[in-house]
């Protein structure tokens, strides 16, 4: 069984945690390290688009998750380009997204059931996403909800693993004040039989994040949020000390920092069920 699927229905997730630099990796796996709990290191398809190839960033990244002390999965989010879901499968990467939630419903069932087919040939994971989730290249679409019958409907006509579903939360928000609809997590559970997964999770306040989880989310996404820690960090830094040039004085504080954010972060969800009981 998967780690998703061991952790659904339990009110705890895991966290996943999106890299662009080696600075991110470093931090996600040794924050995973300090809470003793897995993690998921996501690369996406506008990282690779940074890096310019997936490979040298995607075997550091598997390199990392290899040494760990910790489970750690390899996933890559966000992907649009079937070819570079080939290229990842081929690099050893087990854990894919791909993303065609913007096309036409019967076009994204058609095209995610290859995937799918393709993935699992080689034992790798997909997850899927229904519904708008906004915020991310600019498509932003405010009351986009994804529908408990259509999703379950989606699953059983796709074979994904776990399914991104649009309940509130937005892309890159730079506020932690997104409102969950935590009413239609529980409907969405409930119907649908794979692990789900919250996007857009910077944006969302701790007890959210709470709520989330216990009402059905199992894969909770963050990125925006790390970036803000590790650019706030160096900031600081830099305007204490202006003629600093050696990028390991500045970056090194800021990986700390997202090191430790990643621990709390994880702490946080996995602490859902003890929340709960209390």
């Amino acid at each position: 069984m998967s780690l998703l699927t061991d952790l659904r229905g339990s009110g705890r997730a895991v966290g996943a945690f999106n890299a662009i630099l080696l600075e991110h990796a470093e931090a996600i796996v040794t924050g995973a390290e300090r809470a003793g709990l897995p993690v998921i290191l996501q690369i996406s398809q506008n990282a690779v688009r940074y890096h310019g190839s997936l490979a040298p960033f995607a075997t550091a990244c598997l390199s990392l998750a290899s040494a760990a002390s910790v489970p750690v999965t390899v996933h890559l989010d966000h992907a649009e380009d079937e070819e570079l879901i080939d290229q990842a499968v081929a690099l050893g990467v087990r854990s894919v997204m791909f993303d065609a939630a913007t096309l036409p419903y019967d076009e994204n069932v058609a095209r995610t059931r290859t995937v799918v087919q393709r993935c699992h040939a080689v034992g790798c994971l997909v997850e899927a996403e229904l519904g708008e989730i906004g915020g991310k290249d600019g498509a932003h679409a405010p009351g986009v909800r994804t529908d408990p019958a259509e999703a379950a409907a989606f699953v059983a006509a796709t074979g994904v693993d776990s399914l991104a579903v649009a309940v509130g939360s937005s892309h890159a928000m730079a506020s932690r004040d997104a409102r969950l609809d935590v009413e239609l997590i529980g409907r969405l559970a409930a119907a649908v039989p794979v692990p789900l997964v919250l996007h857009g999770s910077s944006g969302v306040p701790d007890s959210g994040l709470r709520a989330a989880v216990a009402a059905g989310i199992t894969k909770v996404n963050v990125g925006t949020l790390l970036n803000r820690v590790l650019t706030e960090t160096v900031r600081d830094v830099l305007a204490d000390q202006e003629k600093l040039t050696d990028p390991r004085k500045y970056l090194t504080p800021g990986r700390d920092a997202v090191r430790a954010e990643v621990t709390r972060l994880l702490q946080l969800l996995q602490k859902e069920a003890i929340f709960n009981a209390m």
